[in-house]
């Protein structure tokens, strides 16, 4: 024991002189004077990354040292309970076995995935395949894209050995057509649109992104689109802050705005003259813009985001897809339902039943507003189809009308449901997605 209560207080005494703590906190504030620092001047993140590097890699390794003398500590501490454990007998070793046992059990439960018995997507890989595929060219990965493509010919081909080589390729090409877009030209679309956010993005230059939406501008008007505008204004706020262009390196400031706004903005009006009239507004105010009623327009720290995010809807709804991929919207919905879907599954373990009715979830997954998508309903009181604005609505007895058709019939008190005898307050009925 003797040996033990030594091992003990080296131990002990390690711990409290460990610098481990201190160098974490230490890197923790080193990172947040870095975001701190960015935040300021996004101009000056290459710089600051780089002067960041050393520093942060020198207190990782100054943690790593650390943490080596600490396990070394605790290994030969442990050894010296082993020792005693020899002398005490077997019962004692067989106890402190079965403590570790238990131990290791209770923090490293088995907790199994849900099963895939029932798996819906196993007989549609062909719609896997072309998720995967399209997530690689929104991202920009058009190598990867291209490696997946050939993989996925080659892994065809043997099972395909009536069709010919070339056929192979065009089925596993053609997951990437769109409705009277070919493949190749796919490939062409989202190039241009990663070269118009890396412009955007790295080099905040909007010409292209701004040239696109001219050549697009009446299938952008068909959706009443303002991305051209919100485009030039960013454009306009960035020569007022001393942006400048590759056109013309040397104008920049609130004559190079305001030359911008006399040849560019003529083109908005009258659809966007508020707007023009609140920029033309600002340079009024500018020694004190801060305290001004046009500060939301000229300091938005998002701005830059806000536009590359409406760029990129905007490109994807012309070519009839989605916003975001809809594989980074199911791999992110799938995340958020497993807990849930684990609990399910040990619940019914438990109660010894199955859910047996096919592509329905017996309780409800809590997912967030972006990606409860708009409902497609009729209301069978106006019988009109419900809207964002006038979304369909569940009242407590089941039945679902629209949001209008609830505020005309309870008038602001208790109602009767127009399908059952049942009575309720508008304040009880639930927004629903369909």
């Amino acid at each position: 024991m003797e040996a033990v209560q030594k091992e003990h207080e080296r131990l002990s005494k390690r711990l409290k002189a460990s610098q481990s703590i201190k160098n974490v906190q230490s890197t923790i504030e080193l990172l947040q004077e870095a975001r701190n620092a960015i935040a300021a001047d996004p101009d000056q993140a290459p710089i600051t990354l780089a002067k960041l590097q050393n520093p942060v890699k020198s207190s990782f390794d100054a943690i790593n040292d650390s943490l080596k003398e600490t396990h070394s500590g605790l290994n030969k501490y442990s050894k010296s309970l082993d020792k005693v454990g020899c002398t005490t007998g077997l019962l004692g070793s067989a106890f402190q076995a079965h403590a570790d046992s238990k131990f290791k059990q209770q923090l490293f439960k088995d907790r199994p995935l849900p099963s895939t018995e029932h798996d819906a997507l196993t007989s549609q890989e062909h719609l896997i395949n072309r998720a995967i595929a399209m997530h690689l060219l929104r991202e920009g990965q058009f190598s990867v894209a291209s490696t997946f493509l050939s993989e996925m010919t080659e892994a065809r081909a043997p099972e395909e050995e009536g069709d010919s080589s070339s056929s192979v390729t065009d089925n596993a090409a053609s997951l990437l057509h769109l409705e009277e877009v070919p493949s190749s030209e796919v490939r062409k679309q989202f190039a241009t649109m990663y070269h118009i956010l890396h412009e955007m993005e790295q080099n905040k230059n909007l010409l292209p992104a701004i040239q696109w939406a001219r050549d697009n501008k009446e299938a952008l008007e068909v959706r009443g689109s303002n991305l051209e505008f919100e485009l030039c204004q960013l454009q306009f706020v960035w020569f007022f802050h001393g942006g400048h262009t590759p056109e013309a390196p040397l104008s920049a400031g609130r004559q190079a705005a305001l030359e911008y706004a006399r040849r560019e903005f003529h083109g908005f009006m009258p659809r966007y003259l508020r707007e023009v009239q609140q920029l033309m507004g600002a340079m009024a105010f500018c020694p004190n813009l801060e305290n001004s009623p046009y500060r939301g327009i000229f300091t938005n720290p998002s701005a830059w985001n806000d536009v590359a995010q409406a760029f990129t809807r905007e490109f994807c709804s012309l070519l009839g897809l989605s916003a975001d991929s809809p594989l980074y919207v199911a791999a992110t919905a799938g995340a958020i339902a497993l807990p849930t879907l684990l609990k399910l599954q040990t619940i019914m373990r438990a109660k010894r039943t199955e859910w047996t009715t096919e592509n329905e979830l017996p309780v409800e997954i809590p997912l967030p507003p972006s990606y409860l998508f708009h409902s497609i309903f009729v209301c069978p009181v106006s019988k009109e189809q419900t809207t964002d604005e006038n979304p369909p609505m569940m009242m407590p007895c089941g039945h679902v009308i629209a949001e209008e058709s609830l505020k005309r019939l309870c008038k602001g008190s208790r109602f009767k449901c127009p399908y059952c005898p049942n009575e309720s307050h508008a304040r009880e009925a639930r927004k629903v997605f369909l």
